[in-house]
């Protein structure tokens, strides 16, 4: 089970919004605060916070997120949307 990270924690999360959501696919791309995209399948992301369902993502959404590298390369493995 993943505990909520401390307000502490939190700020160790890379910034960024959610640019595009592939519905199909339930992916999407997030971009950083720096202006690097960065994809992600929803499947393989930890989601914290309330919003925990790929339906409730939306376009530009704010989150928080981390990465790890993947066999498909970079990819977003924890997400969390501000203000949840």
């Amino acid at each position: 089970m993943t505990e909520e990270p401390t307000p502490a924690q939190a700020d160790k999360f890379y910034r960024g919004k959610i640019l595009r959501l592939f519905r199909g696919s339930q992916g999407g791309v997030v971009l950083s605060a720096t202006g690097r995209e960065t994809n992600f399948a929803f499947l393989h992301v930890v989601m914290l916070g309330d919003v925990r369902k790929f339906d409730d993502l939306r376009e530009g959404m704010e989150v928080g997120f981390d990465v790890g590298w993947t066999s498909h390369g970079l990819q977003v493995t924890v997400m969390k949307v501000i203000g949840s």
